[in-house]
């Protein structure tokens, strides 16, 4: 987990300086790094505090403020995720490395009582996978018109397990 044996520009590439993204920015190139030491499956997560930093970071569960929460938080996992996704096919291991990034529940399309937060939403939510053989650019299913529930081709856990298992050649 020495990460000095990286170049600076992997360095700037993971924003590993910047107080906010370093630290998940760290997590991507760990990822990375384990990746190519041929370790098969790395969970990293988007959202810790920093231990290291007192800095008060907006809640990633967003039931307060999802504008605050998400613009926060999004920036953050989307320079990470950039990141390891270049870095990765720049490498070579894309093509047979699966990237999947998920949560466990979506958002509600309404505000929470008072509050400019959204409660949890099983209904609908999004994830997404690329490299490992995934036909870049495609999407499948979409929600109703509000966003409240899965209209068009609804898929269910199971349905995302059963797809990353079979891109990793098992039945």
């Amino acid at each position: 987990v020495d990460l000095t044996q990286e170049s600076q520009t992997i360095h700037d590439l993971y924003e590993l300086r910047d107080e906010d993204i370093g630290p998940f920015g760290r997590q991507c190139l760990l990822a990375r790094r384990f990746v190519e030491r041929g370790v098969r499956f790395v969970q990293i997560f988007c959202g810790s505090e920093n231990t290291s930093s007192k800095k008060i970071r907006p809640n990633w569960d967003s039931h307060e403020d999802i504008v605050r929460d998400h613009g926060y938080w999004g920036r953050i996992l989307d320079t990470g995720v950039h990141a390891l996704l270049s870095d990765l096919k720049s490498r070579g291991l894309l093509e047979s490395t699966l990237v999947i990034c998920t949560s466990e529940f979506g958002r509600q399309p309404f505000m929470q009582g008072q509050q400019k937060g959204r409660d949890h939403n099983p209904g609908a939510f999004t994830a997404w996978m690329a490299g490992g053989g995934i036909r870049g650019g495609t999407s499948y299913g979409s929600s109703d018109e509000s966003g409240f529930k899965a209209a068009e081709n609804p898929c269910y856990s199971y349905d995302l397990h059963a797809t990353a298992l079979h891109l990793l050649g098992l039945d």
